[in-house]
This record gives C-alpha cells, structure tokens and sequence, in this order.
C-alpha cells in the first residue's frame, strides 16, 4: 500500500529583520499598496463600497483591453480561433462587470446623497479606460479627447485608440480577406450602420461556404449583448439611486445613459438578423 504524502504549506518567509517584506503572495499583488487604495472623503458606511467597487469594475476595464487587444491581434494575424478564443475570455469579464452593479443597485438615495458632496465633479464618464473601450468597440468620439487636455500620456494613449481600427474593423477586415466583401475603412467617427457591411453579414449567415466564419458573428453579437446589459445595468442603477437629477461632472445623467442603453454594437450584425 502506497501512503499518501501529506505535505505542510511553508509559513516562514524572508530575514527575520525585515518583517515588513509580507508573504510571497502580498508582494506579488501588492496587498499594501492595493489595500491603501481605498481612503473615503466622507463617514458614510456607503461611500467605501462605491470606491471599492468603482475601482474594481477600472481594473475589469483594463483586463477586457487586454482581451480585446488580442482578439483584435488575432484577427489582424487571420487566426480565426485565437481570436474567438480572446472574444470569449472577455465575455467571463464582461459578465462579472454586469454583476459587479449589484453592489450598488440597492445604495438608497439618501445613502448616495449624504457623501455624494465630496465627489466634487467626479464622475465615471471621465473614465479614460471605459473610453478607451468605447473607442475599441467603433464608439469614437474625438470631441470627449478634451477632457484629458492636461493628461498629455493618457491624451496620447486615447488618440492612438481613436485612429486606430476597432475591433469590429478587424473583424470586417478579416470577412474581406476571407472572401466576404466588405467595403468598409476604419474611421474616427462612431460607426453607424451601412448597408454593404450588413450584406456581408448577410453573406455569412447564408452562404455554406462561410459557415466558420458564423462562429466570429455569434461571438462579436455575444460580446455586444453584454455591452448592452451593462449599459442597461448602469441605467437601471443609477435610476434607483439617484434618479433623474443631473449626473456629476455635469453629465445629463440618466438621461445619457438610456441613450447609450438604445444603441446597439455592431448594428448589422443585430440587423441582418431581421432577414434570417
């Protein structure tokens, strides 16, 4: 009979003179700096789980960046499953960024209120991150660049992002190599729908030849239905909290939000779905 090795966890690390080194795993995260992150302006109970939970969904914007970036790599380099792959890697993201509104949906408004005065003019429409997925998804406005006038590298960064293909750029690019045609140019305006991108879609959907490339339809369509349930959350959220009172920063508030909830990403690919 073979016994089992029971193993025990190694509890001692570093020079004992230098206590303050933490664990392995405190230095890889950076518990410290991560954990003095959090430093409310107010004392009210409800305003730590809005800073914690606004600076998770930033670091949630920069890992979908990250998937994004390679879906669009991916594309770029014609490897239809790498770039499925990524596609789907930053739905699980997307997912935990729709959940991540239940922390605040139930916040009261009196609870909003009493430390709403010390944001100032804060607001997460200033987020250089969410727009730089804006920007990533064909949602480009050159006009929001103005905000980061005094920010000169998150400026460059954003400019870069606006005249660079979107991913759905990369994914019309790719149909055309693969034999869909598409006419379609990268553009710095926000993209709307155009009836020879829908047609290419159409294609797709409806000539055998090109039944692979359905799987990156269904995958860019599964991606811009989360976008839309979170845009969705947002508004319902902020409905609840605080109403239709104009929005920090001087935002319009719930009124932009449903908006941005109406619009659909990716429009022809939600369109051609009328003629299937």
């Amino acid at each position: 009979m073979v016994q089992a090795v029971v193993s025990t966890p190694n509890l001692s690390f570093g020079p004992e003179d230098e206590p303050e080194t933490g664990t392995p795993y405190a230095q890889y995260v950076r518990l410290d700096t991560l954990h003095s992150l959090q430093q409310p302006r107010s004392k009210v109970d409800a305003e730590l789980s809005f800073i914690i939970t606004t600076q998770v969904m930033e670091l949630l914007f920069d890992l979908l960046r990250h998937e994004w970036t390679s879906a669009s790599h991916a594309l770029r380099e014609d490897d239809l499953t790498a770039a499925i792959a990524a596609l789907r890697r930053g739905q699980h993201v997307q997912d935990v960024l729709v959940s991540s509104w239940d922390l605040l949906a139930t916040m009261t408004p009196a609870e909003f209120n009493a430390f709403r005065p010390v944001l100032g003019e804060a607001s997460g429409f200033q987020s250089s991150a969410f727009l730089r997925l804006e920007f990533m998804l064909g949602n480009k406005a050159e006009s929001l660049l103005k905000m980061y006038q005094g920010v000169p590298s998150v400026l460059a960064e954003l400019n870069a992002a606006l005249h660079a293909p979107s991913l759905y750029d990369e994914a019309l690019a790719f149909l055309d190599r693969r034999g869909v045609t598409t006419p379609h140019e990268p553009s710095t305006a926000r993209h709307k729908a155009l009836p020879e991108v829908e047609a290419a879609w159409r294609q797709v959907y409806t000539d055998p030849a090109h039944t692979d490339l359905t799987r990156l339809g269904e995958a860019l369509l599964d991606t811009a239905e989360r976008v839309t349930r979170w845009r969705q959350r947002h508004y319902s959220s902020v409905k609840r909290t605080m109403g239709a009172k104009p929005g920090t920063g001087g935002s319009s508030g719930l009124s932009w939000l449903k908006q941005s909830a109406d619009q659909d990403v990716f429009p022809e690919l939600w369109n051609v779905r009328n003629e299937l």
